[in-house]
């Protein structure tokens, strides 16, 4: 992708996919973005795991869809990277939540995984 870091094109192909789960309402095709000890922290109490981030997503209405925008990000090492971006979930039926996400990737031997997801709601 022109234009974008190499830490950039990695948070967004691991991103793209999560939007694309998240739209799709496939929570199990989400939950495959995570590592398996992830910490995953939403607008509720946090979970470990990946059948934390499925039933997370499992109990999110139909129609839900995210739109995000990375505005920051980090190669902490070769292996581990860190987006922080702005979400705006949208609902067919009630006002779009805007929130901010970090998140941290790890390599693993065959992909790109989500090993901590943290949400924060926007001040202001």
């Amino acid at each position: 992708m022109p234009g974008m870091t190499d830490t950039e094109v990695i948070l967004h192909d691991v991103l793209d996919r999560w939007k694309a789960g998240v739209d799709n309402h496939e929570p199990e095709q989400v939950a495959s973005l995570f590592t398996e000890d992830a910490i995953f922290q939403g607008l509720r109490p946090y979970s470990v795991g990946r059948r934390g981030v499925a039933d997370y997503y499992a109990s999110q209405p139909l129609g839900l869809s995210a739109a995000y925008r990375i505005l920051e990000s980090r190669r902490l090492a070769e292996d581990i990277a860190l987006g922080y971006l702005t979400v705006d979930f949208s609902f067919t039926d009630r006002p779009t939540i805007s929130i901010n996400l970090l998140v941290l990737l790890k390599r693993s031997e065959a992909d790109w995984l989500i090993s901590h997801y943290q949400v924060s709601s926007r001040l202001g």
